[in-house]
């Protein structure tokens, strides 16, 4: 491949996932499920309806997307409408002004004391709720480190470690929300039952495989049907159980035994006003992106909409599939894929999964000898990846050898999980800033027939 047409098939690679992080944007979802009509604001859309004449309504946004998306509600509902000024809770990168909003930035992905702060605003806020109040709740990824909300007995410091023993234990996001859902006032339905005395409606984008709503910001208008016994065993099934803070392991065997509340299950009371569209996901991202390579003149295929598991193994597996796939491959073919992969820890070095996942490609393409011509994105719809300033890569047959040329060992470096350094001298680093929204990982392998 030459460099002018190898840097053009990375531009359209990009272009591609451009189109699914644009099929997410917060506004536009918003404004899809939210408008008035005469003196009654309506939620929903395509039948699937509810309205009111709600005169105090309670704005609070927080995730990735807060600031678009309640930006999109207060140029919706009429500021008479609203009782106080919104809350919009996001991490530091996506905090914008907001007309009318209150807007807080936040840590993420570990929770930090304006976190901290912002949760106690949101429950001072609830503490004022009357009967025929409107909690507008809009809900999108990230919320679960943005809003830390302690339960009495435990600090935030605590939480911190115990959310860093889990991102490095290769946890999946399912097994870290059932612990954040039982050491905290908010996830896990305690929002919904701080609101139990108003109405409450969410709009939610969803970053989660299967659109599970108990997933999204860790659930906090929805049930949760997990209990203290099953954070236990998640704590102990990763042997991290001895090293996690005392004050929540008491938390949790004293609500294994009955002394504290379980979060609010299903059929709970809390729930009888509660309501909720999905307004913005993953999948909708993908569907968008197979259209954008289509566009682009790329036949397509579907690898997964629920992309999971180890990010190294996933590479292996979509590498193998890749294979398959040229062994009779006549014209250029774009595999899309999207989920959210992990990554177990057991280096010392900077990345994130979706840069260890293009590294761990590039690597199985050279051991497993991928005869074709291939580029292949993987990104964070956020915009970032784990703790790096990148949202992921693009590698491709090249990328190797660039590695390579600046005295880097490709293979040491993901056994290190250091992909960023390696990633970043072969120039194939992916960089655009935050994005405004979050719908989870999208993956793009671009295949060409070797000439």
């Amino acid at each position: 491949m030459t460099f002018a047409a190898e840097s053009a098939t990375r531009a359209t690679a990009l272009a591609i996932f451009q189109a699914g992080v644009a099929a997410a944007d917060p506004a536009a979802c918003v404004g899809n499920y939210l408008h008035t009509a005469g003196d009654q604001l309506v939620i929903g859309c395509d039948g699937n309806i509810r309205s009111g004449n709600w005169r105090r309504i309670h704005l609070l946004s927080f995730g990735k997307a807060a600031c678009a998306m309640a930006q999109a509600a207060v140029q919706i509902i009429p500021q008479t409408w609203l009782a106080a000024a919104g809350i919009a809770v996001t991490n530091y990168e996506n905090a914008v002004a907001v007309d009318n909003v209150q807007v807080f930035g936040a840590g993420h992905p570990l929770p930090d004391q304006a976190g901290l702060a912002a949760a106690e605003t949101v429950v001072g806020r609830l503490k004022t709720l009357r009967a025929g109040d409107l909690v507008l709740a809009l809900i999108s990824g990230g919320g679960s480190a943005l809003l830390p909300c302690p339960v009495a007995g435990v600090s935030l410091a605590d939480k911190i470690a115990t959310t860093q023993l889990l991102l490095a234990s290769g946890a999946n996001i399912n097994q870290i929300n059932c612990v954040r859902k039982h050491l905290s006032r908010l996830k896990g339905g305690g929002l919904a039952r701080l609101a139990v005395v108003a109405e409450l409606h969410a709009l939610v984008l969803s970053d989660v495989l299967d659109d599970d709503l108990s997933a999204i910001a860790s659930g906090p208008c929805v049930p949760d049907d997990t209990t203290f016994a099953q954070a236990i065993d998640i704590l102990q099934a990763y042997r991290i159980w001895p090293e996690i803070p005392d004050n929540v392991k008491n938390h949790l065997l004293q609500g294994n035994r009955g002394l504290h509340a379980e979060t609010p299950k299903t059929g709970d009371p809390v729930f009888e006003t509660a309501g909720h569209h999905l307004i913005g996901s993953n999948a909708l991202s993908v569907d968008a992106a197979i259209a954008a390579a289509k566009s682009s003149g790329y036949a397509t295929d579907l690898f997964s909409k629920q992309l999971s598991g180890e990010a190294r193994m996933v590479a292996e597996r979509l590498c193998l599939h890749a294979q398959a796939v040229c062994a009779g491959l006549h014209r250029p073919l774009a595999l899309v894929a999207g989920g959210e992969t992990t990554v177990t820890l057991r280096g010392t070095g900077k990345g994130g999964r979706n840069q260890e996942m293009a590294l761990a490609f590039a690597i199985a393409a050279e051991a497993y000898g991928l005869d074709c011509r291939w580029t292949f994105l993987s990104a964070g719809s956020d915009g970032r990846d784990g703790p790096t300033d990148a949202a992921g890569a693009i590698v491709d047959n090249g990328s190797l050898a660039r590695i390579r040329a600046a005295a880097i060992d490709p293979a040491a470096m993901l056994n290190d999980n250091n992909a960023y350094p390696a990633l970043d001298a072969a120039n194939d680093l992916l960089k655009c800033g935050a994005t405004g929204t979050n719908v989870a990982d999208l993956q793009v392998l671009l295949l060409h027939p070797n000439a």
